[in-house]
């Protein structure tokens, strides 16, 4: 049975991707390196920051050290949070309806993102989904982001320890992640949670690692979630 449910943000609750794509190809130009955004959604999609500006720089054949990759981060939040001003979060079709009925169920909801957490803080705010979360994992609290399980394995870690304490221990596989990128995927199978893939960036074909696969959350809640959990440990 189901008792936690970790989401990602990105990709899952809110659709900021094209916008962190935008600035953080704005801020590549800048130091002369030029990536595609075809480049970006097959190769750094479901990545941190850090590792994506480290992967950039080595794909160029450039090293930057942690002091310039922090300073390009630091650049990347100023303009996202500029065009965020701009244009607002977007809540992607039926995470809102899912997160209310998991609640009301008395299910434990987390995030787990390689998102910066004022990001996150600030579209969960702006979505009325705040106070819907027991824990929010974000890149500045792991050491390794997705696709290492670290973030999964914090976020169980927290939920098991941070008041309100549940009434009994929260194992791994009475957790489901929701993931919409292999490398998000990934991480959650290395902590042994189980994984609900959505079609957003990717297809079914390329979430082939999650444990079910569907178009959009959209019409799901608690009991359906049970369900395709129940079909998937009976395999």
């Amino acid at each position: 049975m189901i008792k936690a449910v970790l989401f990602d943000f990105d990709g899952v609750l809110v659709d900021d991707e094209p916008v962190h794509c935008e600035v953080l190809l704005r801020v590549l130009r800048e130091e002369g390196i030029e990536l595609s955004e075809k480049e970006y959604f097959r190769h750094y999609l479901g990545r941190d920051d850090p590792s994506c500006f480290v992967a950039a720089f080595a794909a160029a054949g450039r090293s930057i050290g942690e002091t310039g990759v922090m300073r390009l981060v630091a650049r990347k939040g100023a303009y996202f949070r500029e065009r965020i001003r701009e244009e607002g979060h977007r809540v992607l079709p039926g995470a809102l309806d899912l997160v209310k009925d998991l609640r009301r169920a008395g299910a434990m909801l987390g995030v787990v993102t390689g998102a910066q957490r004022e990001e996150v803080e600030a579209g969960l705010a702006a979505a009325g989904l705040w106070e819907s979360f027991k824990v929010i994992v974000t890149a500045s609290d792991v050491k390794e982001g997705k696709p290492a399980p670290d973030g999964y394995l914090l976020a169980l870690q927290q939920l098991n320890s941070m008041a309100p304490l549940p009434p009994s221990l929260i194992h791994p596989h009475q957790a489901l992640s929701i993931e919409d990128s292999p490398a998000g995927i990934a991480a959650a199978r290395s902590a042994d949670l189980l994984t609900l893939g959505v079609e957003h960036r990717y297809r079914g074909r390329e979430l082939v690692d999650a444990d079910v696969v569907v178009e959009s959350l959209a019409g799901l809640d608690l009991a359906r979630l049970q369900s395709l959990f129940a079909e998937v440990s009976r395999r």
